[in-house]
C-alpha cells in the first residue's frame, strides 16, 4: 500500500488555503506581499535607505531590492527627477502600450509621451498608492500601480494652450515585464477630470481628438446578447470561498448581467467608490445608483475582465486586487454620458479593490471617460461624413 498521511484539522486548513490560491485559472495570478516592499507604510525617502535585496528576480538590476521596488524607483525617476534615458534601461524597444481606443508600439512613443506631457506638466508629482503584482507563470512579472498626481499646467498639451491651473488626477497602469524591462503596459489616466480642472469644455476638446484621427477600430457587434441569448454568468470553479472566483462573478453577474440588487452580496453597506473625476461614493446604494447611470448609457454592451492580480493582505478573505476589464457595446441609452450617439465605444477600465472578510471595502474604478466622448465624436464625423458623400 502508498504511504497515507493523515492531517490533522489545522494541517487540513492550510492545505486548502494553499491549494485555493493555487487553482489553475487563466486570468487570475497571485502575488506573496511578504516578497516585496510595502507601499502602504512607506514613503520613497524611506525606501532609497532600503539596503537588503528581499527578491531574486532573474535579469533584472539588482539595484531593485524587489518588483514593487523596481516599479516605484523607475517611475519616481522618469517623472520627478526626469530621468527620461531610464526609460531606455526598463522599456524594451517593442513595447506595446494599450490606452482605450488606442494601441502603439515601440520605445519612441514612450519617449515622445513622456516628454510632451513634461512640457505641459514640469512639476508634476506622483504618488504611489498601491502596487498590485504577481510573477506569472511564464516567468514575467505585473504590476498594476495606481497613482495620485499633482501637476500645474505650465505648458502647451494636446488639450489646448496652458492654463497655468493646478490639478489632481488617478492614473492606474498595468505593466508586464521580463528580465528589467517592460514589455506590454495598459494605461488608464482619468482625462476628463483633467480637461475639467483645466476649465475646457470636454465635448469640444472630444471634437478636436476626433478630428485629428481618421479613424477608430471598429469592434463589429460586441452587445451582451444575440437574437434570443442572454449574457452568460461565470460559474465559479472552486467549492470554497476563493478571490478570483469572488472578483469575477461579481464583474460577470453585476456587471455584464445586470443584476445590480445582487451588490449587497460582494460589497458591505458602508463601502466607499472612488471613481473617475474624484467622486467619493459612501455606501451600497450610491455605488449602485452609480453602475446603473454608467451602464444606462450602454444598456446592452457586453463585459470582459482580462486580469484578476490578487494580493493577500491579512486574514484568509483579505485581499489587494486589481482587475482589468473592457465594456464594448453601442451608446444608446441616456446616462452617465447623456444623450447617446449610437457610437460603438471601447472603454479600458482598472479597478482595485480591498477586500476584507470576504466583502469588497473600498473600490478604486478608473477608465479614461475623455476618450469615451472622442470615440462618440469620431463616430458623428464619420456619419456626417457618409451623409454628405
Amino acid at each position: 500500500m502508498s504511504e497515507q498521511k493523515i492531517l490533522s484539522k489545522k494541517d487540513t486548513k492550510e492545505t486548502l488555503s494553499i491549494s485555493i490560491d493555487n487553482i489553475s485559472d487563466p486570468i487570475v495570478f497571485f502575488g506573496d506581499p511578504q516578497k516585496v516592499t510595502s507601499v502602504y507604510h512607506h514613503d520613497h525617502n524611506e525606501m532609497t535607505t532600503f539596503a537588503e535585496p528581499r527578491q531574486r528576480m532573474e535579469g533584472f538590476d539588482n539595484k531593485y531590492r524587489d518588483f514593487v521596488d523596481y516599479i516605484l524607483q523607475i517611475t519616481h525617476k522618469i517623472w520627478e527627477e526626469k530621468g527620461i534615458g531610464v526609460i531606455y534601461e526598463t522599456y524594451h524597444n517593442d513595447c506595446v502600450q494599450h490606452f482605450a481606443s488606442l494601441n502603439q508600439k515601440g520605445l519612441n512613443p514612450v519617449i515622445s509621451g513622456t516628454l510632451q506631457a513634461l512640457h505641459a506638466f514640469p512639476d508634476r508629482r506622483l504618488i504611489g498608492e498601491n502596487v498590485i503584482w504577481s510573477e506569472d507563470p511564464d516567468h514575467t512579472y505585473y504590476s498594476s500601480h495606481r497613482i495620485h498626481s499633482t501637476a500645474t499646467n505650465m505648458g502647451d498639451s494636446n488639450f489646448g494652450p496652458a492654463t497655468g491651473k493646478n490639478i489632481q488626477f488617478r492614473t492606474v497602469a498595468d505593466c508586464k515585464c521580463y528580465k528589467n524591462r517592460i514589455v506590454e503596459e495598459w494605461l488608464v489616466r482619468d482625462n476628463l477630470h483633467i480637461v475639467k480642472q483645466l476649465g475646457l469644455n470636454p465635448v469640444e476638446i472630444a471634437q478636436n481628438m476626433a478630428k485629428h484621427e481618421l479613424s477608430i477600430q471598429s469592434f463589429g457587434l460586441p452587445e451582451n446578447r444575440e437574437g434570443q441569448f442572454v449574457p452568460e454568468i461565470y460559474q465559479r470553479k472552486n467549492k470554497d470561498w476563493n478571490i478570483g472566483d469572488f472578483i469575477q462573478e461579481m464583474i460577470s453577474k453585476v456587471w455584464g448581467a445586470r443584476y445590480f440588487n445582487c451588490l449587497n452580496d460582494y460589497y458591505v453597506d458602508n463601502a466607499i467608490l472612488h471613481t473617475i473625476c474624484n467622486q467619493e461614493l459612501t455606501g451600497i446604494h450610491s455605488v449602485r445608483g452609480w453602475l446603473i447611470s454608467l451602464f444606462a448609457s450602454f444598456p446592452n454592451a457586453r463585459v470582459q475582465c482580462e486580469r484578476v492580480t490578487c494580493n493577500r493582505a491579512g486574514g484568509e478573505k483579505d485581499f489587494d486586487v486589481s482587475a482589468r476589464w473592457r465594456i464594448l457595446g453601442m451608446n444608446e441609452g441616456i446616462g452617465f454620458f447623456g444623450q447617446p450617439s449610437n457610437s460603438i465605444v471601447d472603454i479600458l477600465g482598472i479597478s482595485q479593490y480591498k477586500v476584507r472578510n470576504g466583502m469588497i471595502l473600498e473600490e478604486w474604478l478608473t477608465f479614461d471617460a475623455l476618450d469615451v466622448l472622442k470615440q462618440m465624436e469620431t463616430y458623428r464625423l464619420q456619419q456626417k461624413s457618409l451623409s454628405e458623400e
